[in-house]
Formats: structure tokens, sequence, C-alpha cells
């Protein structure tokens, strides 16, 4: 798979073309802040690989998901906010605090965004290399017990 996935995936387009529709879709603030978001993943992983999972159909276009060795994090969009999920965020350092969501859990943690929220890019980025060598780690130990 390629890092915006195949054409042969999907017959609306690649994972990547799917994500573009979803931010030009939106049309106001939840979708440049889901594409600004979208660019500083990116950004802090240009080996990331997009994808789009758990479509039906009161969910038709899916929720976009950025994978490196497993899923590093997915981004939802509601009325109110759009939320970034990362998959194993219990696990990782936050110095910045950026997590403010899903705090109760074993597992995962998000961050809301909401309309005129700013971002802090450095430690937004540094908290994706951070999920990326998490899942990196977790790959290569899983490879050693094989």
């Amino acid at each position: 798979m390629t890092k915006s996935g195949s054409k042969d995936e999907d017959p609306e387009g690649t994972a990547s073309e799917l994500i573009d529709r979803r931010i030009e879709a939106l049309f106001d603030w939840r979708g440049e802040m889901l594409g600004r978001l979208r660019a500083l993943i990116r950004e802090a992983d240009p080996d990331v690989v997009e994808a789009v999972k758990w479509r039906k159909p009161s969910n038709p276009t899916g929720v976009p998901v950025w994978e490196h060795a497993g899923i590093i994090c997915t981004g939802e969009t509601y009325k109110d906010k759009v939320k970034l999920t990362f998959a194993r965020g219990a696990a990782l350092e936050d110095p910045a605090g950026l997590f403010n969501a899903s705090l109760e859990g074993n597992v995962r943690r998000a961050i809301d965004f909401h309309e005129g929220d700013t971002i802090d890019e450095t430690a937004f980025k540094t908290l994706v290399r951070a999920a990326a060598n998490l899942n990196d780690t977790e790959a290569a130990k899983r490879s050693k017990r094989k």
C-alpha cells in the first residue's frame, strides 16, 4: 500500500482523496481545523499512511485514520468539535497537556479542538512522533517474538 492508499482499495478514490473530500465538505472551521491537523501529522511523520475506516450507512464517509506501524490517531468531526483520538495515548508522555478528553481510559486519549482553539504545533508534532515511535517499538517486539 502506498502512503495514501491505492485506487484498488476503494472505487471512490484513495484514502487521501476521501479525506480531502471530507474536509472540503465541512465548509466551516471544522474543515479548516481537520485540514491543519492533517498537515501537522504529515509534517511530523512523513511516512504516515492515511486510511478511512468504519464506513457505514450512518457515516458513509468513514473516519480518517493516520497509521504508522499501527494506528497513530483518528480524526472525527462533531457539531462543536474536531476530536483526534490517539489509539495508544495513555502510553504517551504529554508534558504540554494536550490530551483533554477520554482521560479515564487505560489505552486511548483524545484532544478535542473547538472553534477558535489554537494548536501548539510543536507539542502536537512531538506527540504524533511519540505515537509513531511507540508503534514502531511495539511492532519490533512483536516481530522478535515470532
